[in-house]
């Protein structure tokens, strides 16, 4: 029986609205926003720092002054004083957060990675949620971007997306064989959510 619903996203696709609605008529726990929240909460810092860096690597000039106070006498000797809040960081109180989320059952898990944190769980499905780039930027100008805000966060953040996954766990994302089911979000969200319940009545009905 299905306990867990992971849903990763492209940018722009409308995946958070989706897995809003779907764990509203399943009932479920949305983990989204309370994920980050839960995760500042562990790491006793405030959750835009974590909102900055998750589903992201650090940038280079971070990963480089990291390394300098790791490998230097005084960076060593204040490290644990200044409680740096990096991807590595973060990558691992995420897997935490997630892995007991997968635990308590009814629940839906937007990205951070729960995709690939928990896959092989038969208790679990994946979904990914994309869209035709026109898609996107249509919804993310209706957000309030302008266009070409809207075709550079569409491409940025789903690279760093992207380039997260492969440094977290050496896979091409989207890893396509660790998702059940792939929704391309142009058919309207409500028709996402049927789909998306659809599947799960029969992947139930199959291990039932």
């Amino acid at each position: 029986m299905i306990r867990v619903i992971t849903l990763d996203r492209e940018y722009g696709s409308g995946g958070p609205e989706i897995a809003r609605k779907l764990a509203e008529r399943l009932g479920w726990k949305l983990w989204d926003q309370l994920l980050t929240d839960e995760i500042a909460r562990q790491m006793d810092c405030d959750k835009r720092l974590v909102e900055e860096r998750e589903e992201r690597n650090d940038p280079l000039r971070y990963r480089l002054f990291k390394a300098f106070m790791r490998g230097s006498l005084e960076g060593s000797q204040n490290a644990p004083r200044l409680k740096m809040v990096d991807a590595e960081c973060i990558r691992e109180f995420t897997q935490k957060v997630v892995t007991l989320a997968a635990k308590s059952g009814n629940s839906v898990i937007v990205g951070r990675g729960s995709a690939y944190y928990l896959h092989g769980q038969p208790d679990v499905f994946h979904v990914f949620i994309y869209a035709p780039v026109e898609e996107k930027v249509r919804r993310l100008r209706q957000g309030g971007r302008t266009e070409a805000e809207a075709l550079e966060l569409a491409e940025t953040v789903d690279r760093d997306r992207a380039e997260y996954i492969k440094r977290s766990f050496d896979l091409e994302w989207p890893a396509r064989y660790l998702f059940h089911l792939m929704i391309n979000s142009a058919v309207g969200e409500d028709r996402a959510v049927q789909t998306i319940l659809d599947a799960l009545a029969l992947q139930n009905a199959a291990v039932g």
